[in-house]
């Protein structure tokens, strides 16, 4: 399904199996058949789409930008040296990725991170992904929010406050929304995930389609099950074709292999879910008819006499009259013999 489809179908009385985003970002690393290749595993385990991040180098960091993630994985100790490694793809490159996505079945996406990628991203994709670092770039959410698409906004590292004042700018402009928990940590530990804030933001923000993008260690792919069964209905993971790879986003990253394992568990799970409404189920009806008791003869009930509470006990099975209707059965008389532990007919009464 497309993930537009997704989300107007989006309903937040049922729980429904995730929409998934295998986030390659730029772990591509400039390599064009690299890119294509995290699209085929991505596509081949099991994901809806996938997302990579168009920036330059010059419009996203100050020269001083100072590191904020784990430099025994990544040493790169500035964001500007960072992101000029991986700065090579442009407009051209995406369009290729775009008709390689089409072709692979699998939907293209890229968070824009300046105006001029925005703009020729549009033409390339169904939304829009705001990334939790420009929660706060009010003017920029706006301009994105310009195009008239679903907007999927991150809130990691956000007060609530200032997910409510990005929240009311997108309202403003009528898009709608996707809100997606975030935790801000590369990799984000297990106590850090606090997945129990997914329903606080469904709570907050009742009109949102609630998703989460995830930045644990993917093991096994429980983190996102949980966000599942908390609501979430959007998922969005760090994507790579080799996770012992060092550097940039490899080493949090799920590969195709946990992609695989992740709609593996999420299959099971649904079905262990079931249906959403309460009902008796068909294959309960060998149980209804012989774990569930009838009124049976406590004692020998000779014709015509009224039935008493001491001419009754229930047993097993529910061949006859149900305990329910005891009170249809007292007072009545008997229309034959009734022998002790025969089990309760209509038939047996006098009306």
């Amino acid at each position: 399904m497309k993930l537009t489809d997704f989300l107007n179908n989006y309903n937040p009385r049922v729980l429904s199996k995730p929409y998934v985003i295998a986030e390659a970002g730029v772990n591509h690393e400039g390599s064009m058949e690299l890119a294509k290749r995290l699209i085929d595993e991505a596509a081949q385990g099991g994901a809806d789409a996938i997302k990579f991040q168009t920036y330059k180098a010059e419009t996203i960091a100050s020269k001083d930008s100072p590191y904020y993630w784990d430099i025994t994985k990544e040493p790169t100790r500035s964001q500007f040296e960072l992101f000029k490694k991986y700065d090579k793809f442009w407009k051209k490159e995406y369009e290729e990725l775009a008709k390689y996505c089409e072709k692979a079945g699998i939907e293209f996406m890229s968070t824009p991170f300046d105006v001029e990628s925005a703009t020729f991203l549009n033409e390339l994709m169904p939304v829009f992904k705001i990334s939790s670092s420009d929660i706060t770039n009010l003017p920029f959410i706006e301009y994105q929010c310009s195009f008239g698409k679903p907007i999927i906004l991150s809130t990691g590292a956000a007060y609530k406050w200032e997910v409510m004042q990005a929240v009311e700018t997108i309202e403003k402009h009528g898009n709608q929304l996707c809100l997606m928990h975030c935790v801000l940590n590369y990799p984000t530990m297990d106590e850090n995930a606090n997945l129990g804030m997914i329903k606080d933001m469904i709570r907050l923000f009742p009109d949102a389609v609630p998703g989460y993008s995830d930045h644990t260690l993917p093991k096994d792919m429980h983190t996102l099950e949980v966000a599942t069964l908390l609501g979430a209905v959007v998922l969005e993971k760090h994507f790579t074709h080799d996770k012992s790879l060092p550097g940039n986003d490899h080493y949090h990253a799920m590969d195709m292999h946990d992609l695989k394992h992740f709609r593996e568990r999420i299959d099971r799970t649904f079905g262990l879910l079931g249906t959403f409404e309460m009902k008796a189920l068909e294959s309960e009806a060998p149980a209804r008819a012989n774990a569930r008791r009838s009124l049976v003869a406590a004692r020998d009930i000779p014709e015509g006499k009224v039935i008493e509470m001491a001419d009754l006990t229930w047993k097993r099975p529910a061949s006859g009259i149900s305990p329910r209707d005891i009170h249809q059965v007292l007072g009545k008389k008997a229309a034959k013999n009734i022998g002790e532990d025969e089990v309760m007919k209509w038939n047996f009464l006098q009306f």
